[in-house]
């Protein structure tokens, strides 16, 4: 539906009041997620608080959607492009929301309260979604293969971090659990009679360190043993090892996978051992960013004070996150707020502590009002409309994706 600048700009004035005069109850929920941290799947707290404060606002919510116990799903307007908000409320064992999905569920909750009220009026149509799962269990992953990207016009969110981004840079990835099968025996009275399956995880080990001379400097492979014996006295029976294999994309990343599946297979044969791998189900696909999309976003973040620039930037990248396979299926942006002082790394505690600070709280805010100004554009110019559609192109689904 096609408005005239003043309109534009009015109903930005409309969302931004909105959120403005919501800004407690989603800063609370904010940090009443925080306080309350959830693994992948289990999100259970944060699920219900989510989608009760939107059935408060009189919206529809489907609990439970896509088969996924802590996923959720509301749809508003009947007509123009369906554009989708997303959040992420998991967080990391041991260091709590050192992510800072507590921001992102706010944010994205705020952002598509607002639009909501103004959905008809701008002819387009919002599909607010909560996706559980994202710190490696891919719940994303999960809801697309039931087909909740179907149908989109694009698909949003922001992320904390330590400095104000446009882009993320993500990287593909998919996790492998080697478990390696051996023999007990004594291992002083009888080791002849052994077969030892640690020895096969560490040669494995050793083989992937000698792999990593050889890789491309933008590929990581990074793991740990999870199991290595029982006692020292017993020839070790089992032992297992788990791996993060990343790369480029998520079709490069593909032959990546046969090369580490060489390795640690390998090391089984060298030691007259069992290996299994056991490749995660849901490999995360790298970002691909929607300039044209992420450019309307960046001048709607100007606007509040945080400039950006859609131009790839060295060396902010490296993580990775099954936002990145949505943007396979539908024109994406995953845009970074900052919520710490530059250099405090992600994961750590630190970090953890700033996502429910003061600059947290703002971002929750500016997160929610950027989001909610972009969407508005998408819903309202037809050349916007048209220049996202042409840069995602047709929309060909690498293998790996789904």
């Amino acid at each position: 539906m096609a408005l005239d600048d003043k309109q534009i700009a009015e109903l930005k004035a409309q969302v931004v009041a909105d959120i403005d005069r919501r800004a407690a109850d989603l800063i609370a929920a904010s940090h009443d997620i925080h306080a309350h941290p959830e693994l992948n799947f289990e999100e259970h707290f944060a699920h219900e608080l989510l989608t009760s404060m939107i059935e408060k606002n009189e919206l529809p919510v489907t609990r439970k959607a896509y088969g996924l116990d802590t996923a959720f799903e509301t749809k508003i307007g009947s007509r123009g492009l369906d554009v989708a908000v997303l959040c992420e409320y998991d967080a990391l064992p041991g260091i709590g929301h050192a992510c800072g999905h507590n921001v992102i569920a706010a944010a994205g909750l705020g952002a598509g309260l607002a639009l909501a009220q103004v959905a008809d009026h701008a002819g387009g149509r919002l599909t607010l979604m909560g996706t559980p799962a994202e710190e490696g269990g891919g719940g994303k992953v999960e809801m697309a293969r039931a087909g909740a990207f179907n149908g989109l016009a694009a698909a949003m969110m922001v992320h904390p971090a330590d400095r104000d981004l446009a882009r993320m840079n993500a990287i593909a990835i998919q996790q492998l659990i080697v478990r390696y099968y051996g023999q007990a025996a004594h291992a002083a009275v009888s080791p002849h009679l052994g077969r030892n399956a640690l020895d096969a995880a560490v040669l494995g080990y050793m083989n992937v360190a000698a792999l990593r001379q050889h890789i491309r400097p933008t590929e990581r492979i990074h793991g740990i043993f999870t199991k290595a014996g029982e006692k020292a006295n017993i020839v070790p029976r089992e032992a297992e090892t788990s791996w993060y294999v990343r790369s480029d994309t998520i079709e490069t990343l593909q032959p990546l996978k046969q090369r580490v599946a060489a390795c640690v297979e390998s090391s089984a044969v060298a030691t007259d051992c069992r290996a299994e791998l056991h490749w995660e189900i849901n490999a995360y696909a790298d970002i691909v960013d929607n300039i044209p999309l992420l450019d309307a976003y960046a001048e709607n973040s100007t606007s509040l004070g945080r400039p950006l620039t859609s131009a790839f930037m060295p060396g902010t990248g490296g993580g990775s996150t099954d936002m990145g396979n949505v943007s396979y299926l539908t024109p994406t942006i995953h845009p970074m707020l900052q919520v710490s002082p530059r250099g405090v790394s992600l994961h750590s505690p630190q970090f953890a502590e700033y996502t429910a600070s003061k600059e947290a709280d703002k971002a929750v805010l500016d997160g929610a009002k950027i989001m909610a100004m972009t969407v508005i554009d998408l819903w309202t110019k037809p050349n916007l409309q048209e220049h996202v559609k042409s840069a995602f192109g047709d929309g060909a689904v690498p293998a790996g994706v789904l």
